[in-house]
């Protein structure tokens, strides 16, 4: 049974990618995630807003005057909020790449270019086998227009991509107008993957408090709907790879995201909530369909339910949402 894909240049064991989480941090759980079939690591990320911090050693000049003027700077996070300084977490890569064989992706969060170039030289250096580029944008502005955002993010990618000759992915928003045209930008302008997709956290109110909150669930595999869709949408229509993040907790679910046009998937909650053997036990169950089902090789079903094999995507998705709606009938939900 042949397990192995391409992703981004990267020859990988099995499609199963440890995502960005906080296990990262510790080396003896890599290893475990290793061991238990982990075929690649990507580290959290590292925040535009750490970057900056450090440059402009903002906390120092900050900190004693925060409330004292209208626009209080106390919505800073303070740099013991951040689990690892950027200096600290360039050297996490070095050692991570000592303790397993995999391939370690480094990951940076923001939206302009800034400091980014600098740390993902420096991510390279230390040994990352490439970097993913955690896009996170939140357009409140109304006097922003749709491409003034997109131009952004291929602003961002070009900036990384002329610093570095490692691989570099980028993890999208699922909320682009047209998000199967901003894929194909994206991967004219040099992306070497599309990581599909970002979840954004919702805040939450606490009424009581009178306060904005965090809130943070853990995803399930009703989210991977969303991925499929565009999965099947931009296979076919982009020169690099594509990825799956947020809703793969079964063998299942890794299979639909394969036929739907993934090359790999990340595993994030899957693995937080039932450790790092979850890994293990899903790649089983795509064995074990595999078997089943006569399948050799992972590449045979890659792409082989996207709506590039439908000869009309559009009429194809229309009538199943006309199906979806029609078919409901009082008494089908509990």
């Amino acid at each position: 049974m042949d397990l192995t894909t391409r992703y981004m240049g990267l020859e990988l064991a099995s499609p199963l990618i440890a995502g960005a989480s906080p296990l990262t941090h510790d080396v003896d759980v890599a290893r475990r995630l290793e061991d238990a079939g982990a075929s690649a690591l990507v580290m959290h990320s590292l925040f535009e807003e750490q970057i900056e911090r450090e440059e402009l050693s903002m906390y120092h000049h900050t900190a004693g005057l925060e409330n004292m003027h209208a626009e209080a700077t106390s919505y800073l996070p303070a740099p013991e909020r951040f689990d690892l300084a950027p200096d600290t977490y360039v050297e996490q890569i070095a050692s991570l790449k000592q303790a397993v064989d995999i391939p370690v992706l480094g990951s940076l969060n923001g939206v302009t270019a800034g400091g980014w170039t600098r740390y993902a030289k420096l991510m390279a250096e230390a040994g990352a086998d490439a970097i993913e580029l955690n896009l996170y944008y939140l357009a409140m502005d109304p006097t922003l227009d749709s491409e003034v955002v997109e131009q952004r993010y291929l602003d961002v990618l070009r900036a990384v991509k002329d610093t570095v000759s490692v691989p570099v992915a980028v993890k999208l928003s699922p909320f682009f107008s047209a998000p199967v045209h901003m894929a194909k930008r994206l991967s004219d302008a040099g992306a070497d993957a599309l990581v599909l997709f970002n979840r954004f956290y919702q805040p939450d109110i606490d009424i009581d408090q009178l306060d904005v909150v965090p809130a943070l669930s853990l995803s399930d595999s009703s989210v991977l709907l969303m991925r499929l869709r565009w999965l099947a949408a931009i296979f076919g229509n982009v020169s690099c790879s594509l990825a799956a993040t947020g809703g793969v907790h079964t063998g299942r679910d890794a299979l639909k995201a394969l036929m739907a046009g993934a090359n790999a998937v990340q595993m994030t909650s899957a693995v937080l909530r039932d450790g790092p053997m979850r890994v293990g036990e899903i790649e089983a169950e795509i064995s074990q369909w595999m078997e089943d089902h006569e399948y050799e090789s992972v590449q045979q079903m890659i792409g082989s339910m996207s709506l590039r094999r439908c000869p009309d995507p559009a009429r194809f998705e229309r009538a199943n949402y006309m199906k979806v709606l029609q078919s409901w009938k009082y008494g089908t939900l509990t």
